[in-house]
């Protein structure tokens, strides 16, 4: 495959194959696999396999790709990459697409580059757009509780994107069943429904399954989980020991110690 090649999309993409799912009770719907680019999408990864993943999925119906400012390496890589092929594969397409992309960890140097403040998502958000080459998001993500700002605060910066076009929807990933509910009802005053939580959810880690999964049922919001396979541990990727080159040999978010012979 050819960076000039010209992608025509699978005319049979949404023939069923993809079931898609309300997301709460919004108008959206969501294929019930979507396309996250934590990894895989940094400048690490060749540009053809980034495309030949995207237009793959595509393809198969998925039609949510999910960013973060700093997903890479290095940060802001992801959506540097994406945002090239957006433009090069899928500049016909955009309103065949939800995209999404978060703020709240580290981004870059300085007290202003991190955590909840209004400052920060709304400064990052400007960014990712430009990255993307995108006017608008679909959903914008507070990536991380701040437990050193006032929800009020991040979940109005939340609201400001909404209401300056800057994107549609509005969700929140990690928090805890209590601060999700306030979320909900802070973002209601201001005239924006929290429209999706995006929590760590795999076999192994079943933590949504005591409160958070009731809490967002009774709010109406929709639920999407990251890291199902437990990134790779739920795959035969470790049953002969750890490759030097996997994600527990040289990411700190993989601990090597959860894997036993």
């Amino acid at each position: 495959m050819g960076l000039l090649d010209t992608y025509l999309p699978d005319p049979d993409r949404y023939d069923g194959r993809m079931p898609q799912r309300r997301c709460g009770v919004s108008g959206i719907s969501l294929p019930a696999v979507s396309l996250g680019f934590w990894h895989n999408f940094g400048d690490d990864t060749p540009l053809s396999r980034q495309r030949a993943i995207m237009r793959a999925a595509f393809d198969a119906g998925v039609t949510h790709f999910d960013l973060a400012n700093n997903y890479g390496p290095p940060y802001g890589s992801a959506e540097i990459n994406v945002g090239r092929i957006l433009r090069e594969d899928f500049h016909t397409l955009r309103d065949e697409l939800i995209i999404s992309t978060k703020a709240g960890w580290d981004m870059w140097p300085g007290p202003y580059g991190f955590l909840g403040s209004r400052k920060y998502l709304l400064a990052s958000l400007d960014q990712s757009l430009e990255r993307l080459g995108l006017d608008y998001v679909d959903i914008f993500y507070s990536h991380r509780a701040d437990p050193q700002t006032p929800l009020e605060e991040t979940m109005g910066a939340l609201a400001s994107a909404v209401h300056q076009g800057k994107a549609l929807y509005v969700g929140i990933s990690s928090y805890s069943p209590s601060r999700t509910r306030r979320a909900a009802q802070i973002l209601a005053d201001m005239g924006v429904p929290l429209l999706i939580h995006q929590p760590s959810y795999s076999m192994l880690n079943r933590w949504i399954e005591e409160d958070l999964l009731d809490t967002l049922d009774d709010l109406g919001v929709g639920c999407i989980g990251f890291s199902p396979l437990a990134q790779g541990m739920l795959t035969d990727r470790y049953v002969d020991g750890i490759p030097e080159d996997s994600r527990a040999a040289r990411d700190a978010s993989l601990n090597p110690d959860w894997l036993t012979p």
